[in-house]
């Protein structure tokens, strides 16, 4: 079985949009995949109830804020939507049942101040130190022709991790959640430039232990 986490600090930076289109493809793969909605917004349980039925299944994962149950019999693969403000033993607990780390982050000064910290106590958790864990970072509602994406880029240049992508910003995204889709739900002429963004993140999905 294959866990990821999606997390970082700061409400908004797009945890849910990553969480919710890295579940959708690997259920359009065909795998038994499990959403689990750590956030008290459930804004990916949300998203879930509003899915479509004849869509590749995705099941949803009941765990509440306090407590962390090990991952279902049957899953091949679980994708964990996490809370603002994730650290401590909670962050202690999710990093022991996941395998690889995807940390989102907007072209903002405060977004970026809160992902420093966060990165730094989350490079420092055994689980990454030991290397049970691997972490990469991805750019989200990124447009290149601005100054805010080049700070942005200078910024996840100062850590020692891989940066998968930096998504680009568009309505999209959405659009699609509103109807409880993802781009990988729509058809390939509606969401082509978008989808090759994600074929790093994929592939370094696709390459987990």
């Amino acid at each position: 079985m294959k866990t990821f986490l999606v997390a970082n600090p700061k409400g908004g930076s797009g945890k849910s949009t990553l969480a919710t289109h890295l579940a959708a493809y690997f259920a359009h793969a065909g795998q038994q995949v499990m959403l689990g909605d750590i956030d008290r917004q459930h804004s990916a349980r949300e998203w879930l109830a509003s899915r479509p039925a004849h869509l590749p299944a995705i099941a949803t994962w009941d765990i509440g804020h306090d407590h962390i149950a090990r991952p279902p019999r049957g899953a091949s693969h679980v994708v964990l939507d996490t809370p603002a403000g994730l650290r401590g033993k909670m962050l202690d607990k999710v990093l022991k049942l996941s395998a690889r780390v995807i940390v989102p982050v907007q072209p903002s000064v405060f977004d970026m101040r809160a992902t420093r910290v966060f990165l730094d106590a989350l490079l420092a958790e055994k689980a990454v130190r030991k290397g049970r864990a691997d972490v990469a970072v991805i750019g989200m509602r990124v447009d290149p022709r601005t100054r805010a994406a080049a700070e942005l880029e200078r910024f996840l240049d100062s850590f020692q991790l891989p940066v998968l992508a930096y998504l680009r910003d568009t309505q999209r995204y959405v659009q699609a959640a509103a109807g409880g889709l993802t781009l990988f739900d729509l058809p390939p002429g509606q969401s082509e430039r978008d989808r090759e963004q994600w074929q790093p993140i994929i592939a370094w999905a696709e390459a987990a232990d």
